[in-house]
């Protein structure tokens, strides 16, 4: 059988499908497997009992039936427009005013099946092809400003990859008092000396806070310039907001979120531990909601209600704000020490520098110098049970044939139960001490 070049592409082997197979066939297996490798939240118990509860008082009020005495505010019964549920919408608007200064109204918010969804619209809305005022053909991409970024990104166009990535400045830096660690740094110079941005290919600058794999969180500094170079170039500032503020607020940095027409900020219900909703945010200027709430039509019909009708309330009273706040977020910073005190001890004295623990649910290991690729690390981690991630897959827009750093890093979750990260952390430890140790 044949298929288009359209159908080609999203058949071929790519780092997020072979991500996605390998935790299903964990799941599947009959042998324990430490699954630090995925993007699953943790299970936490307080978070999980108020979903259950919410979603038991909409069986109980109507929302799964058709009833037009209901008093629901939805119907899983009916299909939303395709800009989204209305009432959750009109409840974001709500929440956003009263946290931010935004002014914002409905016509600004879209929904989407989970925010991989709403990333396939936009970076197809501002990468690819274009025709400029002479009606020639122009290729534009996606500018990320800083790399390594979120292994999802790099396989959402619909014709090629159209990225156009900045490496990043690496600063020693303490943690907790403590060496060992590093941080990512956005290289302004050579963002601003790029070629495809002064010549006008570039469609839109994108980054996400914190960033997924590494955890980095841009300081405020780095927005504001980005904001401005974006601004400056006539191209939006998209921001994946998936772990960061207000929700899940998995961020420990003393940092703003802000918003303007020219900025695109994207969330999602995942991380707060509703990833299987797949219900995903868009706040952007009317012109771009409309685009995606017409893709939208087209692709979906229409996005899903049902995650949208159990956040509803948890936005209206700021449930959700509180539950990141107080449940969430904590979890996370204690989830990052015992990370650093497992790996400390398996790993002290050998050439492991870990991220700075800014924010989201991953630890990015950089072990310098290590005798065989993280590719062939996870091969190995593999077949001993222990999923992680390989950094090769996080450089989109970057040639890493030459770049010795993208094939040095692991992404580990830190989101499993404290048992199950204790025992991948020791096998972790135990491969790479034994690999050092026969490179010596």
């Amino acid at each position: 059988m044949k298929f288009s070049k359209f159908g080609q592409k999203f058949t071929q082997p790519t780092g997020i499908s072979q991500l996605m197979d390998d935790l299903g066939d964990a799941l599947k297996s009959d042998k324990p497997v430490n699954m630090l490798g995925g993007g699953n939240p943790a299970r936490i118990e307080a978070v999980n009992d108020l979903f259950l509860e919410t979603y038991q008082a909409l069986g109980n009020d109507g929302s799964f039936r058709e009833d037009i005495n209901s008093t629901a505010t939805t119907s899983m019964a009916n299909y939303s427009n395709p800009q989204g549920d209305a009432a959750f919408i009109e409840a974001l608007v709500g929440f956003f005013n009263r946290h931010y200064d935004w002014n914002l109204t409905v016509d600004k918010i879209a929904l989407t099946n989970g925010s991989q969804n709403a990333f396939f619209y936009l970076f197809n809305l501002f990468g690819g092809a274009f025709s400029d005022e002479k009606s020639k053909s122009v290729d534009k991409s996606i500018l990320l400003p800083l790399t390594p970024e979120y292994i999802g990104y790099s396989d959402v166009h619909i014709e090629g990859q159209h990225f156009t990535a900045v490496l990043p400045h690496i600063d020693e830096v303490t943690h907790d008092g403590e060496a060992g660690f590093f941080k990512y740094r956005v290289d302004f110079d050579a963002l601003e000396n790029l070629p495809a941005l002064k010549e006008g290919r570039i469609g839109a600058i994108c980054c996400s806070r914190p960033t997924n794999p590494t955890g980095n969180v841009l300081t405020d500094e780095e927005m504001a310039r980005l904001a401005e170079i974006a601004k400056r170039y006539d191209v939006p500032l998209i921001i994946d907001n998936a772990y960061g503020m207000p929700f899940p607020n998995i961020i420990y940095s003393d940092v703003t979120l802000n918003w303007d027409d020219n900025t695109i900020l994207c969330f999602s219900l995942s991380k707060i531990g509703l990833p299987g909703v797949r219900t995903g945010i868009i706040v952007a200027a009317p012109e771009v909601i409309a685009a995606v709430s017409a893709m939208n039509a087209v692709v979906n019909l229409s996005p899903t209600r049902f995650g949208a009708s159990i956040a509803t309330p948890l936005v209206k009273n700021d449930a959700i704000k509180d539950l990141s706040d107080n449940e969430i977020k904590p979890f996370y910073q204690q989830q990052a020490k015992t990370a650093v005190t497992l790996l400390k001890k398996e790993l002290g004295d050998y050439p492991l520098v870990i991220h700075k623990p800014e924010g989201a649910i991953f630890f990015w290991l950089w072990f310098k110098d290590l005798p065989i690729t993280t590719l062939e690390l996870y091969d190995i981690l593999k077949e001993k049970g222990t999923l992680i991630v390989p950094s090769q897959y996080f450089f989109p827009g970057v040639d890493v044939s030459d770049y010795q750093h993208a094939h040095e890093c692991i992404r580990m979750s830190i989101a499993a139960d404290e048992d199950t990260l204790a025992k991948g952390i020791a096998v972790i430890g135990e491969v790479v001490r034994k690999l050092y140790d026969e490179a010596k």
